[in-house]
């Protein structure tokens, strides 16, 4: 079993979380004392196929994970002989070869901005209605990451903030940057999305065979 000290918030812990999973470490302990941080190491390892339990002892917060169950191997009967005298070839059917579904091309959108233009009160209109329109896109949208000034763009008081839960609640994900929300002191005034880390992002973003930035 693994134990990692990631109290202080000195350095991002899921770097080495990341690491110690890809060696094939399959029991993990990770120390914090930082919730907004332990909540992004909880997906992480969620994600990864750990099971999750969290203990918080007046802030000093310990993560014990364990990878899950692998399941149960398939088991191999042997053949009986077949007797010749009573064996009689099957028939084989023909089989009509149907083309693969197309696969839908996906991509994500990564919006740094609150507005779209210089006018501000317009640019307001058309993000809200960028957003409102992404659905409608012939390839599909499996993320929306806001960063910088985007993050204001998921606040309860914010005009696109609806669409945003709209899209999450057809399977987008809807990835916040936790460090721009914490720059802007917005962190509990977010109505729509995850707290996200650059990392998540990152592995986010790179399933998408596009990716738009606003």
């Amino acid at each position: 079993m693994k134990t990692i000290n990631a109290k202080g918030g000195s350095s991002d812990p899921e770097m080495v979380i990341k690491a110690e999973v890809d060696r094939g470490e399959s029991e993990l302990d990770v120390l914090l004392d930082n919730p907004v941080a332990a909540s992004q190491v909880m997906r992480l390892l969620e994600g990864k196929g750990f099971s999750v339990q969290l203990k918080d002892d007046d802030g000093a917060i310990t993560i014990s994970a364990r990878k899950g169950e692998q399941p149960p191997k398939t088991v191999k009967f042997k053949q009986q002989p077949v007797s010749q005298a009573h064996y009689q070839p099957a028939s084989i059917p023909q089989t009509v070869t149907e083309p693969a579904p197309r696969r839908l091309e996906t991509f994500s959108v990564l919006i740094t901005r609150c507005t779209i233009g210089g006018d501000l009160k317009l640019g307001e209109v058309l993000m809200k209605s960028f957003i409102g329109t992404l659905p409608q896109m012939e390839r599909q949208l499996i993320a929306v990451v806001l960063m910088n000034e985007g993050v204001k763009l998921a606040l309860y008081d914010s005009s696109p903030c609806d669409h945003l839960k709209n899209l999450e609640n057809k399977g987008v994900s809807v990835l916040i940057s936790g460090t721009c929300a914490n720059y802007f002191n917005v962190m509990d005034q977010i109505g729509s999305g995850s707290i996200s880390n650059m990392l998540e992002i990152i592995e986010t973003m790179n399933k998408a065979d596009k990716i738009l930035t606003l």
